[in-house]
């Protein structure tokens, strides 16, 4: 994989993937390790051994502060308000940036609604082969959508693939935004705009004053690799602004959730010794 963003789809899923070997995993998944390749399913096969596993988490917070928990919390945020969109009768889930997530193949509430899975053609490619080496074809509730988020059109893409704007939608923006220039951000929300009232967008967001170097919350790694080294990442965001961000656009804030929710929410009652970052946080809104 020659694109340097298109490279980062690998290690959301070898988390979950290794998580499974935990008495409690924070998002149960039996499809995440086969999603992998071969490289990634030797590793996660090795991290069965506690040691191992414990020695492969202990490198990546010793790096990264707080990353591996972000990782896997803000997969267990997303799971949560997917069903509850689900609950409240949503009629269809769009993931953009879909990488090798596997949401679709593993949450049994989206095995009747249809997911339009966005990204990168390249990454559009490796998941329409991984999915063909699982299941022999693409599974018929899925759409794979390739698009460029910085020059593509959205709704145009979304529209050849069967979405109508009417139909109220879950969209999923994972790991996404900072990616993206400010520019593609609002163009995308301007896409959302044209959402059905009810719809949901879930989505996570790196905090503004760790990308501008005010503050590194223990990320000091992150911010050289991504914003100074390899300049992957370039747009951020002032929690207490995202809320009127997003209204511009028709979405009305209802959760901003980051290490404390994270705690309180999967960490502690699940007994797990970690803490999550507060460099990424991840939120949830309504179409109003």
């Amino acid at each position: 994989m020659d694109d340097p963003v298109a490279q980062t789809a690998v290690g959301p899923v070898a988390i979950v993937a290794i998580d499974q070997h935990e008495d409690i995993p924070l998002v149960r998944s039996d499809v995440a390790y086969w999603m992998l390749p071969a490289s990634g399913r030797m590793i996660a096969t090795l991290t069965s051994i506690p040691l191992v596993r414990r020695l492969v988490v202990n490198a990546a917070e010793k790096r990264i502060p707080g990353l591996w928990a972000s990782m896997l919390c803000r997969k267990r945020y997303i799971n949560d308000q997917i069903r509850g969109a689900v609950r409240a009768g949503i009629e269809a889930v769009v993931v953009l940036g879909a990488g090798l997530d596997d949401c679709a193949y593993r949450l049994p509430w989206l095995s009747n609604i249809v997911v339009y899975e966005v990204d990168l053609p390249e990454n559009i490619s490796r998941k329409r082969a991984v999915l063909q080496r699982l299941y022999g074809e693409v599974p018929d509730h899925v759409r794979l959508v390739p698009i460029d988020f910085e020059t593509g059109d959205l709704n145009q893409v979304l529209t050849e693939h069967g979405h109508r704007n009417e139909d109220t939608t879950a969209f999923v923006w994972e790991a996404v935004t900072q990616y993206l220039t400010e520019t593609a951000v609002r163009r995308t929300l301007g896409t959302l705009a044209a959402a059905a009232s009810g719809s949901r967008l879930v989505f996570t967001y790196v905090r503004r004053d760790f990308l501008d170097g005010t503050e590194l919350y223990g990320g000091e790694a992150l911010y050289r690799e991504y914003v100074v080294k390899r300049r992957l990442w370039g747009f951020g965001m002032d929690p207490d602004e995202v809320a009127e961000f997003l209204s511009e656009y028709g979405w009305r804030l209802t959760d901003d959730a980051g290490p404390r929710e994270f705690a309180e929410r999967y960490l502690h009652p699940t007994c797990r010794e970690l803490t999550a970052s507060e460099v990424e946080r991840s939120a949830c809104a309504e179409k109003i």
